[in-house]
């Protein structure tokens, strides 16, 4: 459940001060035909919560599983530990799923791909265009299981350039990944040498 994992090199990194500063996203840019790629803001499939509470319920199992054995081992007269820490586990990863779906959001600009993500740290990425290498989508079993898809974008960059969108539908993942891929081809186009 690590919320900055998806953040990298190629991409710049805002705090809420600096994002706060600026220009409107409507505003920016003066591509060819800006309505052709460009989104407004978009969340996540709703679908994706489920996901995430499914993790956070397999580490409240782990957590209180081993909780019962060392609750068992050093204090047998105090069962109750194991099933506590697994009841308070989950609602507090049931908790961080959905205020972490609330929180996430993306926006393709003219110009740089916009995220905005985290809980308790708030995380906002500009990954401009002329830094994609290269974009792919991926389905685990479960997000194939559920409809669910992620989008993954790779920087130029050494420390773990890469930018992941999860819990988008298969289709839009693919829109997406083809749209981003368009929009690198044309910026390489406009800044080279």
């Amino acid at each position: 459940m690590d919320e900055s994992a998806d953040t990298s090199v190629g991409a710049d990194e805002l705090t809420d001060e600096e994002s706060s500063e600026g220009t409107d996203p409507s505003e920016e840019g003066n591509g060819s035909d800006p309505e052709a790629y460009t989104t407004d803001t978009r969340t996540l499939d709703p679908r994706v919560r489920w996901l995430w509470v499914g993790r956070a319920v397999i580490v409240a199992l782990v957590l209180g599983g081993i909780s019962a054995a060392v609750a068992g081992a050093l204090a047998p007269e105090q069962p109750w530990i194991g099933p506590a820490v697994f009841v308070v586990a989950t609602a507090l990863g049931t908790a961080h799923a959905l205020l972490l779906y609330r929180s996430w959001s993306y926006e393709v600009r003219e110009d740089s791909l916009f995220l905005d993500r985290g809980v308790i740290t708030r995380v906002r990425t500009v990954v401009p265009y002329v830094r994609v290498q290269h974009i792919d989508t991926s389905r685990g079993p479960i997000e194939r299981a559920m409809g669910l898809s992620s989008l993954v974008v790779y920087t130029a960059g050494s420390r773990g350039a890469d930018v992941t969108i999860p819990g988008i539908r298969p289709l839009e993942a693919d829109d997406l990944q083809t749209r981003l891929k368009a929009l690198a081809i044309e910026s390489e186009g406009e800044d080279a040498v």
